[in-house]
């Protein structure tokens, strides 16, 4: 019961001196003293009855408050029987400690409050026992087997008043409840709120349920929903398991309905792995349609590859006249170094990665082969990978290492299950929307056959528009995932990401992993744990520049900048800010003055003061070209 409850029954001659914020408190028991210590005999949540025979001067009143303060009883009862009145500097030890304090008439015996507490405390505990079994009896009956999550949702909302929902690990809508009167869901940016806090308690090893006051003011109780098994690094799953949010907050919860919504979760966890199992075909067929694309095979037997492959890859759809391809890599043991950018062995040419059977390394693969490589093109690798992999939860032989991949777990089987979860069409209709996307993974990279088909119908809330048009945007798809992604990759993980141009025929889907691989080698070249990069910064400088050894790159910006931040440190000078300003106004004095609000002589000033530094002439190209690029490569 709460304690607001006591006030609203006169006959228990209760009044409030204090404390009214804290009245949803809940009141677990009941307790008689006057001892001037009683905490051995407190446990937390009761409600303290006391004569005040303890109190012999006011400052005994501040050491009685802390002690049950301290020990987390629900609140405090003072008869007026002793005293007359509740003394003063009890009422303000009360509100210091915010200890809600009432205040108990003569004629009212402490045995009326306690029997009546007792009562309704014990009835509340018997009454949510019998129900939580009665509606284990249901959830098990009616668990997803028998309609999918949406069915356990519906009797959490109508048996418990609860309503939750199941997120992916971006916060992708799985399930919600269907029955009329449930709570609205929440906005897109919350539910990318919540899974960022489940994957950051996951990677952390905190125990749920975890609580969190969400943007929207909400309190939300988070239980994992995980998969595979128990004993798996945490790493393999971290990016792929869902979560159950609950629109409420469980710390006051009884015991009898958390295991219940733990029960909740392991029925959900069943229905996830059917899910996966499903996939299984589908998965195959893309690996075959991705060999013959990788190995140069002609295009006829790609197209006939396809047309067997289009009822199980794309189920109502036909055969597809677009498709894209998206390519991602996950990495483990990525130092801090690596993340600020840098592809490692990437940096050469090459496929990054190829897939089995088709008897291409690539150069990603290549790359992987020793830490040499790696160290010289600037990306190098903690050699504590062993130590930290057992602080993580890896088994105990110490898995630093798993087949010759730096962090201990290959990141292509993540990359695909991810790829399914975030590259789901949020309008398509059917038993699955992830039936029609075909994932095939190897090594550390997954590779994604998207029918823009599947990413054209329905209405759209920005976050997700993918008109016919342009299909799958990277700049879309980062902002989708990298606010949550990023918490789950925090400490040692990284996701690179690259998108393709859209082919008509299986003539060009050569050509498209190719371009999405290379887009994905630009995103990796840039700092973050979550990057993408699509097919359109593949025509410009950007593509080139990601391929320039480091130590060049640095060498180049070192020289030409350095001198520059020297003295704007020296003199709070500005003088890269305006370099910036005045390279984007394609060095136009009026516009670069009124942007940075200066006078076109004081920027004549600053413009050569850098070519007196630098010894360039930004009135010339090939010096405005040298300094364009290294503002961009530093």
């Amino acid at each position: 019961m709460r304690l607001r409850a006591l006030l609203e029954n006169d006959t228990l001659g209760l009044r409030l001196l204090g404390g009214e914020d804290e009245l949803d408190r809940t009141v677990r028991g009941v307790m008689t003293t006057d001892l001037r210590d009683p905490s051995r005999y407190l446990s937390g949540g009761e409600l303290v009855l006391t004569g005040l025979a303890w109190r012999r001067e006011p400052e005994d009143s501040e050491r009685f408050v802390r002690i049950l303060a301290a020990a987390g009883v629900a609140g405090l009862a003072a008869g007026e029987a002793e005293l007359g009145a509740v003394p003063e500097d009890l009422v303000l030890a009360c509100g210091r400690h915010r200890l809600p304090l009432f205040s108990v008439v003569e004629d009212v015996a402490f045995a009326t409050i306690t029997e009546h507490v007792v009562r309704q405390v014990s009835g509340e505990r018997a009454g949510d026992l019998a129900a939580v079994v009665d509606r284990h009896r249901r959830l098990m009956t009616s668990g997803p087997a028998g309609g999918g999550p949406e069915v356990v949702l519906d009797l959490l909302r109508s048996d418990l008043d609860l309503t939750a929902w199941v997120l992916s690990p971006t916060g992708r809508r799985i399930a919600g409840p269907t029955a009329a009167g449930s709570a609205a869901e929440p906005p897109a940016a919350v539910r990318a709120q919540l899974a960022g806090e489940q994957l950051a308690a996951r990677r952390d090893g905190r125990r749920g349920p975890h609580r969190l006051t969400a943007a929207d003011g909400m309190t939300y109780s988070l239980f994992p929903i995980r998969s595979g098994d128990p004993g798996d690094d945490v790493r393999e799953t971290v990016l792929s398991d869902w979560v159950l949010a609950v629109g409420a907050d469980a710390d006051e919860w009884p015991e009898e309905r958390l295991d219940l919504l733990y029960g909740v979760t392991q029925l959900i966890a069943v229905e996830r792995d059917r899910r996966n199992a499903s996939r299984t075909v589908r998965r195959r067929l893309a690996q075959e349609v991705l060999e013959l694309v990788q190995s140069a095979a002609p295009p006829a037997e790609i197209a006939a590859r396809l047309r067997v492959a289009a009822p199980v890859l794309l189920p109502g759809l036909g055969t597809a006249p677009h498709w894209q391809v998206v390519v991602a890599r996950v990495e483990w043991g990525v130092t801090a170094e690596r993340e600020r950018g840098g592809d490692g062995g990437t940096r050469g040419g090459g496929d990054g990665g190829a897939l089995p059977g088709s008897g291409r390394k690539g150069a990603d693969g290549g790359a992987r082969e020793g830490a040499a490589r790696d160290g010289a093109t600037g990306a190098t690798w903690d050699g504590s990978a062993r130590d930290r992999g057992a602080r993580e939860g890896s088994s105990p032989d110490g898995r630093g290492v798993s087949g010759g991949i730096p962090g201990g777990v290959p990141g292509g089987p993540v990359a695909q299950s991810l790829l399914e979860e975030i590259l789901v069409d949020p309008y398509a209709t059917g038993p699955e929307p992830s039936d029609r996307i075909a994932v095939a993974h190897t090594g550390d990279e997954a590779v994604a056959l998207v029918p823009l088909p599947a990413l054209g119908d329905g209405p759209s809330d920005g976050a997700t528009d993918h008109p016919d048009t342009e299909g799958v945007q990277a700049d879309a798809l980062l902002a989708a995932v990298r606010g949550p992604l990023a918490r789950g990759l925090a400490g040692d993980g990284r996701l690179t990401l690259g998108v393709s141009a859209a082919v008509h025929s299986a003539d060009g889907l050569r050509g498209a992993l190719e371009e999405a691989r290379h887009a994905r080698r630009v995103a990796a070249a840039r700092p973050g744990r979550v990057c993408a990069a699509g097919h359109q910064e593949l025509a410009s400088h950007v593509l080139l520049l990601p391929f320039v050894p480091d130590d060049v790159r640095r060498a180049f910006t070192a020289r030409l900048l350095d001198p520059l931040r020297e003295y704007d440190r020296r003199h709070r000078a500005e003088l890269i800010p305006t370099l910036e300003a005045f390279l984007d106004c394609d060095g136009s004095w009026t516009r670069c003055a009124a942007r940075l609000h200066l006078h076109v002589n004081t920027l004549r000033y600053r413009v050569g003061r850098i070519e007196q530094l630098t010894g360039r002439e930004l009135s010339r190209l090939e010096d405005k070209l040298d300094f364009f690029l290294a503002l961009r490569m530093s």
